[in-house]
């Protein structure tokens, strides 16, 4: 069932004063953008890779077929895969869904030009952001990886921009790309099954998950989700411990008229601000 969304409240300026507002705020390092698969459905850019869950779940279908009660649930076919073919076929298989070198959407290449960004959240598996980001050489990425074959007690890996990995102490000051659910560059890490979330999710309410350098970051900011839906429980647990202890305020861009109950509610709890204005918008305030 859908319900209308949360109207920005009458006590907030217009739309189009908060963006200029979080245009500032990006611009100055005080917000930190959470940028979803949305961006894509909001750009004239077309991705050859899925953009949504349920996408991700019919493309994994395709190469195994699951039973019909979880075909549409990306997190369950992943882990009927995983149970049924083996770990490294579920890594083949979304490296493959994944494999085409994607487009950077305007949105991508305005927040890949801000020098004094200090964090950007990447939920999404493709390489947009990486793509975005590759003129530069002062910026490194965090990535959620999967425990499952893994031999350490581990819950993310380091790189940079060239795709090595990066032992020990990360370089000071630049841009951090955090990819909480893994990517596809440089190193095909997914957290996509079920499995994968079992121990993240019984740490990640007292942090243990959440990169320090990302805590550290947080730790005086506020978060600007652009193209993230909310539909489901697992993106809100994971917004919910990103955004955790973090200065707000906290937006959220929304382009639909409606949300889904759950999704309002969870608004709700986050006491975000909520902006309903075109990305283009944000995108010409940011060049």
């Amino acid at each position: 069932m859908l319900e209308p969304t949360l109207p920005v409240s009458a006590s907030l300026p217009e739309p189009g004063w908060l963006i200029d507002e979080i245009a500032a705020g990006l611009k100055e390092g005080a917000l930190i953008p959470y940028v979803g698969p949305g961006v894509y459905a909001a750009s004239d850019v077309k991705s050859e890779a899925p953009t949504t869950p349920e996408a991700v779940a019919a493309a994994l279908h395709l190469r195994a077929p699951a039973p019909g009660r979880i075909r549409t649930n990306m997190w369950g076919v992943a882990q009927f895969i995983e149970q049924r073919r083996h770990r490294k076929t579920l890594t083949a298989f979304m490296a493959d869904i994944f494999a085409r070198e994607a487009t950077p959407t305007p949105l991508h290449r305005a927040l890949a030009k801000l020098q004094g960004l200090p964090m950007i959240v990447d939920v999404w598996y493709d390489s947009a952001m990486r793509q975005a980001l590759s003129g530069r050489d002062d910026w490194r990425e965090i990535q959620g990886v999967s425990r499952a074959l893994e031999f350490s007690d581990i819950w993310h890996k380091a790189y940079d921009p060239t795709g090595a990995e990066i032992f020990g102490d990360l370089p000071a000051g630049g841009t951090l790309l955090y990819k909480p659910h893994g990517g596809v560059t440089p190193a095909k890490n997914f957290l996509v099954a079920d499995s994968d979330y079992v121990e993240v999710l019984t740490e990640i309410d007292i942090q243990t998950p959440i990169p320090a350098a990302v805590k550290k970051i947080r730790a005086t900011r506020g978060f600007v989700f652009i193209g993230c839906p909310f539909h489901d429980q697992m993106l809100r647990t994971y917004a919910r411990q990103i955004a955790k202890y973090s200065a707000g305020p906290n937006y959220i861009l929304v382009g639909r008229d409606k949300l889904t109950r759950n999704e309002t509610k969870f608004l709700q709890e986050m006491n975000m601000i909520v902006v309903k204005a075109p990305l283009a918008e944000l995108v010409a305030k940011l060049g």
